[in-house]
This record gives structure tokens, sequence and C-alpha cells, in this order.
């Protein structure tokens, strides 16, 4: 039976007004896919933490529903360039016949990038367990390290073709919902999308802000943000003025808690003469404080040398000696049980430019940056600097390209000799990825080095940071049981490196005069319910010295920033450049620890931690000192003084130039050159 030759004739033009009723513009469609990318990664980041059982339902619906509230924010700023351009392209450009499939590519590659964000938000997140950070805000600086590292790591031309083959499905599913229906833009319609791109990124900024997230679990409010928006927060809060951002007192004030505390030497209020060194009249630099400090009892002799051994990652749960049950670090913990091991030591920070700051320059973490990313740290009073005024031979010698993080010019500025993988001879590296050279290269070209300062006769100083404990965990073969490319296997490769450096070592005639000090920069995850898990950050420390020191344990609470201390004054120099206290000092203030991340600051002491964060932010955590669980607690009004102050004073001495460190010795001349590249 044939159909009516009337409803033969509109049945095209029902079809056709049907499917324009179900069509949507692009910007809408756009924002429906992103927003359901968003929310699918978000579910899925909450499945990795609910498998560590760390939310509660109720913390994770509000973490969702917050979630979504970033996502519109963001996609405010993301849609306004579509309209800011809707509103000046000539109507002769947006009717013509090529609009239409650049419209349909340009959704092709929009759809494309989300997917691509997603999953690089979702490597991010299994590294880090955050969303993107100031972490992030570097590795766009340093794109070479980091692009090499992804193509190490994992396998890209896969990962790629399922992202193009996913974005062209999802595009092919979308197309029935898209209208690209283009109409003359009238003054009035001009005017709506100029109005729509500029009005909703100020909108944005005004009504959105990342503290919005703040929540007493770290996992949900990382889960509530948005990983774009989060970006250009870490973007906009990379340098934090302390004083602009953070709970303050007096100056005055501030100087007269540390004073109780012991922190007085060369630390000055704002604007007053800075205190410097002097040598003693007639004696060598190296004499001439020999017997300004006194020789800690564990030792039999002062040491003329210091191996400082700075690894990278390493928590001290992996080791053996430290509580440790994996068996990763038959060497680390043979050198433990001959040396001193300081059982109860943290981190600073969370990346290795913050372990280096604080090995170096003993001073308490400042929001932002590192000191060592910052301009104008040349010629602060650090390790290498002090001792090469006392003429010793300082190194920082680094396994990977020393430009990255800005090592090489903070240290070269410091007057330490810089010596990095370009130094190397190629013959001498066993293998190689995009962060450094395999552990036992490192140390190899450091044998060399020190051999050479042994031979002009000076002491020497040395700080080494390895490589292999970083991803893509790649080493040489045939050197540990376990799998390239894992952590378990990057721990025991560079436990047999540093195995292998002290036995070598053992054999130059400068060993038994040598102090070895092997430490870790960081953690290797610092992730937990609160923005600072204390437990996260404890790091293994040992001092080994076999011709002059007694084994034995150190178990007072010690912080990363005291071992600049520690090290002058056993070499009997003076240490009251740092904020930091030797450990071994004749009178110890209460132990206590600091511990941050780039925005939030820690100070642990009596079982508490005191966190200040931005907006004059502070919290208050009891601390057990078995679990480290935190629960939260009333703020001690004594301990959040100290915090203050410590923090508050240290942040304004670097930007006064208070930690510069003027020669008493010499006068270097206007562009005299700091070590070697």
């Amino acid at each position: 039976m044939s159909s009516h030759p009337v409803l033969s004739r509109l049945s095209p033009t029902l079809a056709k007004s049907s499917a324009l009723k179900r069509s949507l513009p692009f910007d809408l469609v756009l924002a429906i896919v992103a927003l359901v990318l968003w929310q699918l990664l978000r579910l899925a980041l909450w499945v990795d933490v609910g498998q560590q059982d760390q939310l509660a339902w109720k913390g994770s619906f509000n973490a969702l529903g917050m979630g979504g509230w970033f996502d519109i924010w963001t996609l405010a700023y993301l849609l306004a360039p579509l309209f800011l351009l809707s509103s000046v392209l000539p109507n002769r450009l947006r009717l013509g016949r090529w609009a239409n499939r650049m419209r349909w590519f340009m959704l092709l590659i929009a759809i494309a990038a989300l997917i691509f964000g997603v999953v690089a938000e979702f490597i991010f997140w299994q590294e880090f367990t955050t969303r993107f950070n100031f972490i992030a805000v570097d590795y766009l600086i340093y794109t070479h390290e980091v692009i090499g590292n992804i193509r190490e790591s994992y396998p890209i031309p896969l990962m790629l073709g399922g992202i193009g083959l996913v974005s062209t499905v999802l595009w092919l599913l979308v197309r029935k919902w898209v209208s690209f229906r283009v109409v003359a833009h009238t003054l009035r319609g001009r005017t709506l999308m100029m109005t729509l791109g500029l009005g909703l990124p100020i909108a944005a900024t005004l009504f959105a802000n990342l503290d919005q997230s703040s929540s007493t679990n770290h996992y949900a409010e990382e889960l509530a943000g948005n990983g774009l928006f989060s970006l250009a927060a870490a973007m906009r809060r990379n340098e934090l003025d302390y004083d602009k951002f953070y709970a303050t007192m007096k100056p005055n004030d501030a100087q007269q808690v540390l004073a109780k505390l012991g922190v007085t030497s060369g630390r000055q209020v704002p604007g007053s003469m800075p205190v410097h060194l002097a040598s003693l009249n007639g004696a060598s630099p190296i004499e001439s404080h020999a017997t300004q400090t006194a020789l800690p009892s564990s030792f039999a002799r002062r040491p003329k040398n210091i191996v400082l051994i700075t690894v990278e990652s390493l928590s001290a749960e992996y080791l053996g000696s430290y509580g440790g049950n994996q068996q990763l670090t038959p060497q680390l913990d043979k050198i433990a049980s001959e040396g001193l091991r300081f059982s109860h030591l943290y981190a600073t920070g969370t990346r290795t430019v913050r372990g280096l700051e604080a090995l170096s320059l003993g001073t308490p973490p400042i929001p932002g940056q590192a000191i060592i990313h910052r301009p104008n740290n040349e010629h602060l009073a650090t390790l290498g600097e002090l001792l090469q005024d006392q003429g010793f031979a300082s190194y920082f010698i680094y396994g990977g390209y020393g430009y990255f993080d800005n090592m090489n010019h903070y240290f070269r500025g410091n007057d330490y000799r810089v010596v990095d993988r370009t130094d190397f001879d190629p013959k001498s590296i066993a293998t190689e990825n995009i962060w450094g050279v395999a552990d036992e290269s490192l140390f190899d070209n450091t044998l060399h080095e020190l051999d050479r300062a042994s031979a002009e006769g000076r002491p020497f100083m040395a700080q080494i940071m390895t490589t292999s404990n970083h991803r893509p965990y790649t080493f040489p073969e045939h050197r540990v049981q376990a799998e390239q490319g894992t952590r378990k296997g990057a721990i025991e490769y560079t436990d047999y490196a540093i195995g292998r450096f002290i036995t070598q070592a053992k054999a130059k005639p400068w060993f038994k005069d040598t102090l070895f000090v092997i430490v870790a920069d960081h953690c290797a995850s610092v992730a937990g319910k609160t923005s600072l898990p204390v437990g996260k950050y404890q790091i293994p420390l040992i001092f080994y010295a076999p011709d002059m020191l007694q084994p034995g344990e150190y178990s007072r609470m010690a912080s990363q920033i005291d071992i600049a201390p520690t090290l002058m004054q056993i070499l009997g120099q003076p240490q009251d450049t740092f904020y930091g206290e030797s450990l071994f000092a004749e009178h110890l203030a209460e132990p206590r620890a600091f511990i941050s991340n780039y925005q939030d600051l820690g100070y642990y002491k009596h079982d508490h931690l005191i966190v200040l964060s931005p907006k004059g932010k502070v919290q208050a955590f009891k601390i057990d000192p078995a679990s480290y669980e935190a629960t939260p607690a009333p703020v001690d009004s004594q301990l959040l003084k100290e915090a203050i102050a410590y923090y508050q004073t240290a942040s304004n001495a670097f930007k006064h130039g208070e930690l510069k460190f003027h020669h008493p010795h010499r006068v270097l001349a206007a562009g005299e050159p700091h070590g070697r590249g």
C-alpha cells in the first residue's frame, strides 16, 4: 500500500524539523562533554582513593558536588575565547562554506584535548595523589626532562592511539546532537557574545576560589578540585608573600620568641645590620674555629671531609633498619648498623629542591617556590659557601642535568664546584635515562673528583644527588633481582650502588678521615588524609665513619634543617648562621620539625602539628606518635607563636637579604664566577 502523497512530501520536512529540535549548539555540546569527562575522572579517582578506605560516603558526595561547581567555572574560562571569537568574526567568514568544516574539526580537536587532559591528570594523580599543582607548573617549564620521562615510563604511541580512537568514536556519537546552524550576527548578538566572553572569566574569578574546596580530609579536598582550575591557581600562587597571605606577628615579637628558643645568631629584624662570621687573626681558616665548638662524644676525632649523599625519594619505611619488611636495602641496613642512625628525622618538603635547600641553607621552607628557584639566591650562608670560605673544596655533584630546577645556578652562585652529567666521561656511564645517569656511574665520577681534591691537599665537602630512584626506574642489568621500571627495583639498585660506592671508597687514602652522611631529599609519597601527613615526611639519616664514629641510634626528633649546623659542629666550625640547631649541641632546645608543601607550612612539636595556610588560616592536629594518625585539636597559642615566628622570620630574612654571607677572607670582583659549570 502506497503512502499518502501529502504525507510523503511532508516527511522530509518533518524529519528535518525533528532533527533541529533535537540538536544543540556547539558550545553546549562541548560543555556537556567536558562536564561528563571531568566527573568520570573524579569517579575514577574516588575509586582509587576508596581502595585505601580513606573517604566516608558523606565526604565523597560533598567532593563530587563541589567538583561540579569547579567544573562549571573552569568551563567559563574555556568557553570565553569562543564567545570572543564569535563576537568579532565577520559574517562573511562565519557563513562561509569552509566554516562548518572547521567547526567539525574544532569539535574533534576539543574532544581529543579534553580526553588527553583526563588521561594526563590520572597519570599525575597516580604519581602524586593530587590534582595538578605547582609540580605541574614546573613540569611545563622543564619540558625536556618531563617529556623524556613520560616517553620512557609509558607506552606513548599506544596511549595517543587510544586517545585518538576514543575521541573519534565520541565525536561520531555526538555529531547528531550538534547544530552548526549559523546566522548572521546582529549588533545585539555581537554585544551578547562579547559580554559573555569578558564577563564569564571575571565572574569565575569572583565566585570560584580553590580555597572553597577546603576540607579536613585532604583526599576529599583534592577530589573536589578541577585539574585545570588547580593548575591556574598554582601558577598564581607559585610565589607567596608570607606577610600578605599568612598569620603574622610583630617582627620584634617574633625575634623574642625565637630568642627564647635559642635562635638568635645572625637573624636580625629587617633593616638592622646583619651579623657576619670572622676568623681569628693569624690562624688559617680551617684551624681558626677548631676549638670553638665541642666535638660530639660519639666521635673519636674530627673528620676532615664530608660526603653528603642525598638519595632521591627514599622514604624511611623502605629501609629494614627503619622497620621496612620488603628487604630492599641490605647495603644501607648494614651501613646503618655500623654507623649512627637517626630514627626520627623529617623532611621539610615534597620536592628535591626543598631537600637541597634545607640541607644547604638550614632554613625552614618558605611558602611558594623554594629559594633554589628564586632570584637573588647567590652568596647565601650555605654549608658549601661557609666551608669554601674556610678552605674546603665544596662540591655539588648531580647525576642529571643541573640546569633542571635551577640547581646549577644556585649551587654555583653559592661557591660550590658544580659537576653534572655533562662533565662525565661518556665511557664511565653504564646506563642513563632522561633524569640522569645510573647511580653507580654518578658515584664513579664522584670518586674521581674526590681523589683530585685530596691530591690537592684540600679537605672537601661533597653533596651528591642521585637520580635512579625516580621514574622511569631504569638501571643497568644484572645488578639486582627486581624488575626494571619498578620503584622496588630502583630502590634495590640505589642501595646496591651506595654499597658499591662505600666499598670502593674504603680503598682510598682519604676514607678514614671522611664522614659519610646518607639522607633522602624527601619521601616517595606524601598522600594522606591531611595536607601534611606527618608520617609521610619521615626520612632516613645515617652517619657513617667507622674509623672515628661509634655505632648507635639517635632517637630524638630532628628536622632536615638541623643537618647543616650539625656538620659544622662536627667539623669544628660555627653554626650560628642557621635556623636549624646542631643535634649535638650542649643545650638542645625542645625537639621540633618543619614540614610543608608549596603553600601549607607545618610546625610539629609535642605531638601537635600547627598548619599555617594562605588567607591567615590556622589549623591544629593532635598526632599519634605511633601511627601518626591526625585528629583536629584546639590551637596551642604558644606553638602557634613559635610556628609564626620561625616561618615569618625566615621568609623575611630571605626577602631582605639577611641570609647573605659576606666573605671575611676575600672580596669577589664584579662578575667573578663561583664554582664551575
